[in-house]
């Protein structure tokens, strides 16, 4: 009997989720309910997923509305309607438009009009599928209207929004915040009414009890609606089924593919090579998944076309079809990857292609894959009411002062001194938190769909411009709907300019083959950059953590960093196996206290799990699964469906199947608590090789081009460290670095032999329509020759001059910036308006006879600190301090367990809990020497001696070792004062 639901997928007004509205009908007996979310769909296929569960049938729509009027409300009577209502939402959200008073003519769709809207318009005639929505609150107007002889229109609309006072109060606040309002001044139009609520069975007979006919018409018209969508163990792919035009010509299309590409990759492809291209191609085949393969293909291929370098990632990188015809570089056979990890019998989904491209290059791919495929959509995310969010909106609809709402959204307040006010923010937080608030774009998720996108789903229209769906990937998976994952990532953006750069900076070199990855794996000198842990800039090694991992474990060739990218994530490290594997590494003697068992499913780790595959692995032949099984329990660990009742089966059956093979207790659960702590965390071995093939390209170009590689790095947003700290690491390649220049610097950072000139873009001060000005009349007309020549060549304020000069940019007129500052002023008559045009005839400029200032390299600091944000010395040339007696980095390791002080520059700092919520801080520094120390801060230490900011710091602490790397546990930290600007 309800026609009219809302969950808190009607944004910023609904109360609960889907899940609850279905078991509020429950309670109050319904068989039949309607979801109609305002101008949403996003709960429509979970509700309609969920409601077998409740034996109820699930109707679902579409409330329309402008803001928070009610235009009307459309019922899909089936799939087809739910089509209709989904297009023409999303004809409205893309253009903005307003929902008009009158619905368009559906075919498969019901429209309820609300009886308050029909009284205001007047509206006389109704088409067949139009009626009349009353309310219970309504009807005590009904038997005054013209519409009380309507009886084959009139429907109940008890619209249900509410549960209790405690939702009416949710609702109030949302609509506050939506209306950007203080909640005292929130008009009565913008809310629902209190009465908004599900009425029982029984209590909507009694109201409606004078009118039946309205009971009647409504249970036809739900009758009239059905909605299918098969999910779970039922759905089949939504994906498009065919790339060519039969299944057929797909399959003999990619097994020409494989024909015509597999000597590229195997030069003499044996009986292993094979037999397992032949078993991947039935099982391809046999599952469906040919057309898959076929439009990354197409993506790739075209990418290719483009110059564009990829990257393929993910579960897929076990395929030998996938290496064989170029979606990923990592050689399954060479590795022993997992076959069944990327595709297996009890799999319903496709393999998962992450396909990484560089971040310039990944729009165009996007628009390539909406040209090139017929029906396509952007995948989905909700964000949702976190603690700080809710605390500053609440805090603004309470009219809280904004150093109050600080306070309270940065959680520094004691409870005691809160007022009535802080009290109430607090509270009714606590009513909207986690609510979704707003959609936004999945980082990588596109849909290729053989169905249009309208079929299951409304669409947004983001900032992008590219069609979003408005569900996420669980519910897409869920009902069958594949996402084809491409991401934008500056590692390989860095790798293509390098290129680039190299090719213009060192032209008599021949042209640079980046997929050589063989020959870089077994290069020496790259290999001895991984060990000393020197990978400063180069992907997923750069880190201060990895860094030292490479140390330890003394990583030297391509498998060992394949299996150190996977060691380094938060489930080994967090299980104490990544310090197990480090010791069976490194001492061999060590690997036969493995459990026997273990070490023969997994004699390449050591008996240690370390990728995804080792869970299925052991699940499998440890503890007797099946393979669909330990992909159920795989998936589950990663936390998306840790709470389906098959995931707990699993775990049932496992511990189980442990007992009756006679396993010791202890035994089954040292085993399951270390599936437990990593499964979700650990890559497939595939999807680390594939991130190991890319450190190796980056590696490559470290290696032998380091001044070019770290321009490319700086000019791509760098990576784990900040541009100080790479442009520190360019010069110790022997770089020579000067800040930006008039006459040889451009927007991005530049390299003329070793000498590397920063870029104008690093000055936050300067416009970039000043930048391309001067750069563009440099370009078309020559260098400046002076100061003079600039100002007559260029309009530019004396704003933006004052930058140019200080930042040393006209250098080159061998004059000081002072007196270059003076003249400036002189010559552009700052206190008049000056003119935007260029001049037409040059003046004739006075020359003043100014005093010589010399500028001290602490002010030239300063000034760079100031428009660089960094220096370009040392900041050891800056300390105004006493240095004691100290150790440098490199001879840590003759001071180990003795206390020792060390001086350094601040490179990184991050913070760690503990298992009881305690803070640990890691810092990196660099020693005047240039080379790393780390250090360790303790609880105890961590708020005593803090570390703010960048700048020379006094570390004392005592030397650890442990596997031959050394940090320090700090006792106490100092930073060092620096020498004063002379001009303060």
């Amino acid at each position: 009997m309800y026609l009219n639901c809302h969950t808190y997928y009607s944004l910023r007004f609904g109360t609960f989720s889907e899940v609850e509205l279905l078991e509020l009908a429950k309670e109050n007996s319904l068989t039949t309910l309607a979801l109609t979310d305002i101008n949403n769909t996003s709960a429509c296929l979970n509700f309609v997923r969920k409601a077998k569960e409740f034996d109820i049938k699930p109707v679902i729509g579409i409330d329309f509305r402008n803001g928070a009027v009610q235009q009307f409300v459309g019922l899909a009577k089936n799939n087809n309607g739910f089509y209709e209502l989904n297009a023409f939402l999303s004809e409205h959200l893309h253009e903005k438009k307003s929902i008009p008073n009158d619905a368009p003519t559906f075919n498969d769709v019901v429209i309820v009009y609300p009886f308050e809207k029909v009284l205001q318009n007047e509206k006389k005639q109704f088409k067949d599928h139009e009626f009349i929505g009353v309310s219970v609150e309504e009807l005590k107007k009904l038997p005054f209207s013209i519409y009380k002889s309507y009886t084959d229109k009139l429907v109940v609309q008890q619209q249900v929004t509410l549960r209790n006072k405690r939702d009416f109060n949710a609702h109030r606040l949302l609509r506050a915040i939506d209306n950007n309002t203080l909640l005292s001044k929130l008009q009565k139009t913008e809310e629902c009414r209190i009465t908004d609520v599900m009425l029982s069975l029984e209590a909507l007979k009694k109201a409606y009890a004078q009118f039946p006919h309205i009971l009647t018409n409504t249970e036809n018209l739900l009758n009239a609606c059905t909605i299918n969508f098969s999910f779970g163990k039922e759905r089949v792919s939504q994906n498009q089924q065919l790339y060519l035009e039969s299944p057929q010509a797909d399959y003999d299309m990619l097994v020409k593919l494989c024909d015509d590409n597999l000597h590229k990759r195997y030069a003499k492809p044996d009986a292993k090579v094979k037999g397992r291209l032949q078993t991947e191609l039935t099982t391809i085949k046999a599952m469906d998944f040919v057309s898959y393969f076929l439009i990354n293909y197409d993506i790739i291929s075209y990418s290719k076309r483009m110059g564009y370098i990829h990257v393929g990632r993910g579960s897929g990188a076990n395929s030998i079809v996938a290496y064989i015809i170029g979606i990923t570089d990592v050689d399954p056979i060479e590795l022993d990857l997992y076959f069944e990890r990327f595709i297996n019998p009890f799999r319903a989904s496709p393999p998962d292609f992450d396909i990484d491209f560089s971040w310039k290059d990944r729009e165009d791919i996007t628009q390539y894959i909406f040209k090139r495929f017929k029906h396509v959509a952007l995948l989905a995310t909700y964000n949702t009411f976190k603690y700080r969010g809710v605390v500053r909106e609440l805090g603004k609809v309470f009219g809280l002062p904004k150093e109050e709402i600080d306070k309270l959204s940065d959680g520094k307040y004691a409870a005691k001194s809160l007022d009535e006010m802080g009290k109430l923010v607090l509270k009714y937080g606590q009513l909207i938190r986690g609510f979704p608030n707003h959609l936004s774009v999945h980082s990588c998720g596109v849909l290729i769909l053989e169905k249009p996108i309208h079929y299951y789903s409304a669409t947004d229209m983001p900032p992008k411009g590219f069609p979003t769906i408005q569900f996420d990937m669980i519910i897409a998976e869920d009902v069958g709907v594949f996402k084809f994952d491409i991401l934008g990532q500056r590692g390989l953006a860095k790798i293509k300019e390098a290129i680039e750069i190299i090719q213009y900076n060192r032209p008599e070199l021949p042209p640079i083959d980046i997929t050589q990855v063989e020959t870089f794996k077994n290069d020496p000198n790259i290999n001895e950059l991984l060990k000393g842990g020197k990978a400063i800039g180069a992907y997923y090694v750069e880190s201060p953590a990895m860094r030292g991992l490479m140390q330890k474990l003394q990583t030297q060739d391509y498998l060992g960093l394949v299996a150190a990218s996977s060691i380094i994530r938060p489930g080994v490290s967090g299980s104490g196996m990544k310090k197990e594997f480090i010791i069976r590494q490194r001492y061999p003697e060590k690997r036969k206290d493995a459990n026997p068992m273990l070490l023969k499913i997994m004699p390449e780790t050591y008996g240690i799990m370390v990728y995804q595959e080792d869970v299925l692995k052991v699940a499998n032949q440890f503890a007797g699964l099946t393979l669909g099984e330990a992909d159920v329990l795989r998936r589950g660990m990663s936390g998306k469906f840790r709470s389906r009742a098959e995931f707990l089966e699993v775990e049932a059956k496992f511990l189980k199947n442990c007992k009756d093979k006679g396993y010791p207790d202890d035994l089954t659960m040292v085993v399951w608590e270390q599936i437990k702590s990593f499964a979700g965390y650990a890559f497939a071995k595939g999807h680390s090789a594939s991130y190991a093939v890319e450190s190796y390209q980056s590696l490559y170009l470290k290696c032998y081009f380091p001044l070019e590689f770290m321009v490319a790095v700086l000019n791509n947003g760098g990576g784990f460290y900040s541009a100080e700290h790479y442009i520190h690491e360019a010069k110790m390649c022997g770089g020579i670095v000067y800040p930006p220049c008039i006459n040889n610097s451009e927007h991005p950072n530049s390299i003329k032999g070793k000498t590397i000139y920063l870029g104008f873009g690093y000055l936050k001060s300067l416009e970039s329509l000043t930048i391309g000005r001067f750069l563009t009349e440099r370009n078309f007309n020559g260098p400046f020759q002076s100061l003079d020549d600039f100002i007559d060549r260029v309009t530019i304020s004396i704003e933006q001059l004052t930058i140019l000069i200080r930042i040393d940019a006209f250098r080159f007129t061998q004059r000081s910036k002072t007196e270059l500052l003076w003249e400036a002023i002189f010559k552009l008559h700052v206190h008049k308006q000056g003119s935007t045009q260029a001049r037409l005839f040059k003046p004739n400029h006075k020359q003043f006879d100014l005093p010589s200032i010399t500028i001290t390299y602490v002010e030239e600091a300063y000034d760079q600190i100031e428009l660089l944000g960094f220096p370009l010395c040392s900041y050891f040339d800056l300390v105004d301090d006493v240095f004691h007696d100290n150790i440098k980095a490199s001879d840590m390791h003759k001071h180990t367990n003795q206390n020792a002080l060390l001086y350094g520059v601040l490179v990184n700092t991050r913070f760690h809990k503990t298992s009881q919520g305690k803070l640990i801080r890691f810092c990196t520094f660099i020693d005047r020497d240039g080379h790393y120390f780390d250090t360790v801060h303790f609880t105890k230490v961590v708020d005593t001696y803090p570390i703010n900011g960048m700048g020379v710091y006094g570390c004392y602490g005592k030397v650890t070792e442990e596997f031959d790397f050394c940090s320090l546990d700090i006792i106490w930290s100092k930073k060092m004062s620096l020498k004063p600007d002379p001009r303060s």
